[in-house]
């Protein structure tokens, strides 16, 4: 009950986020409960009991606190920052607890039955999971569309768990607070707060939770779309079963469409050494690199100008063209012609749109091709869309900015002074507020990723360059997945803590994570 500005012996504002944090925990128990149910359906028994465990436990503590605590206020813009940023942690850490129970509660010897027939390898890469930060950073890859991996032979794992790694990049990629917010929300219960939390502003509709539900159907749209051609161009190119081939159809269009990069096969989708393959995939992931509002424009207006006409879309048309140029010139010197434009295209539109999926050994790149696929996986692509990085329209505003601030320069005091981003005209004070809350982000941005690239550096091997440490956080800070080698179970447990705070502060773009340290130092009120 409410007493004074306290609810259930907790300050408001507290309750306030423990009962939405709650929810989305809530949202996580029953992905989770489901994720059961396909363990059962491929007979994996212990790894279905794994699941049940967690969704036990995380529905206990998400729903105890939404109960508790459902009387507290609306979220505002302070609580939902805190919410987004708190929420993302503990639905990372809850998240983990299937690959931890599963790996415990398996014996090495019923963990090395999921090993395939005829690998190279006896044990499961399950094993890895014993270990709580692996856990976690496969959790926080997942959920944050990272696609870095702990799990050295994605094959050697359980059916459920490699679903439940492309459910969750699947789910993560348009945001979980978008899900609770589609389903939990009522009106008046902030949903456009907790929705401008997870790093969004655009609507398709007024209500924002119609919204959110547009943006649910198109993205399910797609994904059959896509799982339909993966499927086909499996058939035609590899020698795979029909029911391995919709599988593998399944899992790489959850996390292709999603920008997530998690794989199921041993090398990604070098795995496959298929043109075909690569070719069907560059369009899936670049559909998940543009943003939402334009899809529906597309989609219900049947006029394909949209794309043309926004300016976010034609700059990444533009940056994926000039890109693929670049580097391809950059990597003659390495490959073959033929061979250096297409592995160039594949990883170039993998990085700008920060799916991560790896078709060339690209630790064995030169410095010059890791340091441009590093400058696209900083940017990534548009706003509204299921990427990461910096964002396209914040590259663009920023450009914009320097120009107008050199402008200025040589105009009268009195002078009316406006400019135009995309179909806006901002005057003085909309530009100079738009330029500095862009610089402020991205300054934000690079100097958590050159900070965690000289971490990085000190703590590998010296068979790694700076140049790789750099593309390493880039990936894991951009939630883009691409890996020069030094990701996974032996590096440094600082490396990889690190990483996963990367990968945090990625999806929520700082500033929602600087707010909730700052809460804890001092508390929500000024």
């Amino acid at each position: 009950m409410r007493q004074g500005h306290t609810i259930a012996g907790l300050p408001a504002d507290l309750a306030t986020i423990v009962r939405d944090v709650g929810s989305l925990l809530l949202m996580e128990s029953a992905l989770m409960g489901g994720s059961a149910l396909i363990g059962l359906a491929f007979g994996e028994y212990g790894i279905a009991l794994a699941f049940f465990l967690a969704a036990i436990l995380t529905l206990a503590v998400g729903g105890s606190a939404r109960r508790v605590f459902t009387d507290a206020p609306a979220p505002r813009m302070k609580h939902g920052m805190i919410i987004a940023a708190a929420g993302w942690l503990l639905t990372a850490v809850f998240g983990a607890l299937p690959f931890f129970l599963s790996a415990h509660l398996l014996s090495p010897a019923d963990a090395a039955a999921y090993v395939p027939e005829g690998a190279s390898y006896a044990t499961s890469s399950l094993q890895y999971f014993a270990n709580p930060l692996h856990a976690v950073f496969e959790s926080m890859s997942g959920w944050t569309g990272s696609g870095l991996t702990m799990a050295v032979h994605e094959p050697s794992l359980p059916r459920a768990l490699l679903w439940w790694r492309s459910l969750i990049q699947w789910v993560g990629g348009v945001g979980v607070i978008v899900l609770t917010v589609s389903i939990l929300s009522r009106p008046g219960s902030g949903s456009y707060t907790l929705y401008r939390s997870e790093a969004r502003e655009e609507r398709i509709h007024p209500s924002i939770v119609s919204t959110v539900r547009t943006v649910w159907k198109i993205f399910l749209g797609y994904t059959v779309v896509a799982v339909v051609v993966l499927f086909g161009a499996l058939l035609v190119s590899e020698p795979l079963s029909p029911a391995t081939a919709a599988w593998q159809a399944l899992n790489h269009a959850m996390t292709g469409l999603a920008t997530g990069g998690f794989s199921v096969t041993d090398n990604s989708i070098a795995t496959y050494d298929s043109p075909l393959v690569e070719t069907v995939l560059l369009p899936i992931m670049t559909l998940g690199a543009i943003a939402f509002p334009i899809h529906y424009a597309v989609l219900k207006n049947r006029d394909i100008r949209a794309l043309v006409a926004d300016l976010q879309t034609r700059w990444l048309f533009i940056l994926l063209g000039g890109g693929i140029v670049v580097l391809t010139l950059q990597n003659l010197h390495t490959f073959a012609p033929a061979l250096s434009l297409r592995d160039s295209a594949f990883q170039f539109v993998s990085a700008l749109t920060c799916t991560g999926f790896q078709s060339s050994p690209v630790g064995r790149w030169s410095a010059g091709g890791k340091l441009i696929t590093s400058g696209a996986m900083v940017l990534g692509g548009a706003a509204g869309s299921t990427v990461g990085g910096i964002k396209i329209i914040r590259g663009y505003t920023i450009a914009r900015g320097i120009r107008w601030q050199f402008s200025r320069v040589f105009l009268p005091v009195s002078a009316v002074v406006s400019t135009h981003i995309g179909d806006r005209q901002l005057n003085r004070e909309e530009m100079e507020r738009e330029f500095s809350e862009a610089a402020i982000v991205s300054l934000l941005w690079i100097l958590v990723l050159i900070g965690g690239s000289v971490v990085l550096s000190n703590l590998v091997g010296p068979e790694f360059s700076y140049a790789d440490a750099l593309f390493e956080v880039a990936s894991a800070q951009g939630n883009v997945g691409l890996s020069t080698g030094i990701t996974g179970p032996s590096m440094h447990p600082i490396a990889e803590g690190m990483l996963v705070i990367n990968m945090w502060i990625g999806r929520l773009e700082i500033i929602p994570v600087l707010v909730f340290a700052r809460s804890l130092i001092y508390g929500v009120n000024p």
